[in-house]
């Protein structure tokens, strides 16, 4: 899979770029804010599209594979990281129910959508991603009116009808358009010409990324401008969340020996949420109550510099593990080679030749 074209410093200065510019207009101009707002969601089909559209789908004997990885992130998602949520809710917030209802539902549902292109950027596994996209969308269309009725005590109702047309609207309508794209460009291209349009693709990702990130943030800002004295703790709260599952998702990726691109996918996976969609959800379940919809909001408008900084964390982490692991070993002969009694000499690298070698005592004496 390609790289983004972008530079790694390039596209977290066109991220950061976006969030000023965004909070700029919806401060300055709200009613600019909120009409760039309204066409948030088809920035979200497009970047799912575009995503889709490059990654390659895994075959379905490839799936039995993952399915180990599939299941301690779907625990993670839905079980770990909502009890956390909960956990940090209830201490700060015990007594705004308000806003204790809004943090919590920003809290227990995983992102849908834009966490595949912050999974690429972190060079992680973004064709697991994709499979895992579709589990996480289910699920937490199916345990909203569980948690909200856990969380509130009054059932929402969300009918069966609203997860069909949401899994349509997210996944399947631009999985089948990506599919259907892909499967007849590839036969009416020459290889280099979609060769050519995949990198294409890879250039317009981050840039549909940095547009997504403007429109909400333009349309969202004038919300918490309005209170911020109440939202500035929701802030601090966000913030402890994202501190802790960042630091749960290391300790499992740590203790199960997840290699990078999987653990750069738990971690990425755990830390977006799905506030838009969750917004939306509540409305319908919790009608007039703003308070709660700002509380979504104010974790809305943190995710991204957070997301922006788990990225560069993993690429860092990444670019540390790749050096060592090509990195000589100088002092030491490897195990095997050279070892007292075998008889065998160790073989310097070509370029330490001119050098000393370090010689085996018992094979010198040998001699």
């Amino acid at each position: 899979m390609p790289l983004l074209s972008i530079s790694r410093l390039g596209s977290t200065a066109l991220f950061v770029g976006a969030i000023i510019v965004g909070a700029a207009i919806g401060g300055l101009f709200p009613a600019v804010g909120t009409e760039l707002a309204t066409g948030a969601d088809p920035t979200v089909l497009l970047l799912v599209t575009l995503l889709l559209f490059e990654v390659e789908l895994p075959r379905p004997r490839e799936l039995g594979a993952a399915t180990r990885f599939l299941t301690v992130a779907w625990l993670t998602n839905f079980v770990l990281v909502p009890v956390i949520g909960l956990g940090i809710a209830s201490l700060l917030f015990g007594s705004s129910p308000l806003v204790f209802v809004g943090v919590v539902i920003y809290f227990m549902a995983p992102c849908t959508d834009w966490y595949l292109g912050f999974t690429r950027i972190a060079r992680g596994d973004t064709t697991l991603g994709a499979v895992l996209l579709p589990i996480n969308l289910i699920s937490q269309l199916l345990l909203y009116p569980v948690y909200l009725w856990l969380f509130t005590r009054t059932q929402t109702g969300v009918a069966f009808a609203d997860v069909g047309h949401s899994l349509i609207q997210w996944f399947v309508g631009p999985l089948v358009v990506a599919i259907l794209m892909k499967l007849a460009l590839r036969k009416l291209l020459p290889t280099r010409t979609f060769a050519a349009l995949l990198a294409t693709v890879g250039h317009i990702i981050p840039v549909a990324i940095a547009a997504l990130i403007l429109q909400i943030f333009a349309g969202n800002v004038g919300v918490i401008l309005n209170d911020v004295s109440t939202f500035a703790v929701v802030l601090v709260a966000v913030g402890i969340f994202f501190v802790v599952t960042y630091s749960l998702a290391e300790a499992i990726s740590r203790t199960l020996h997840f290699c990078h691109p999987r653990h750069a996918l738990l971690s990425l996976t755990t830390a977006a949420r799905n506030a838009p969609l969750m917004v939306a959800l509540t409305s319908v379940a919790l009608p007039g109550q703003p308070v709660v919809y700002a509380a979504i909001i104010v974790g809305m408008l943190v995710e991204f510099p957070h997301l922006t900084v788990v990225t560069r964390l993993l690429l860092r982490k990444q670019g540390i593990s790749s050096r060592k692991e090509e990195a000589p070993a100088l002092a030491e002969p490897p195990r095997g080679a050279g070892d007292r009694g075998t008889g065998t000499a160790w073989r310097q690298p070509r370029r330490y030749r001119g050098a000393r070698a370090p010689r085996d005592r018992q094979s010198s004496q040998t001699k």
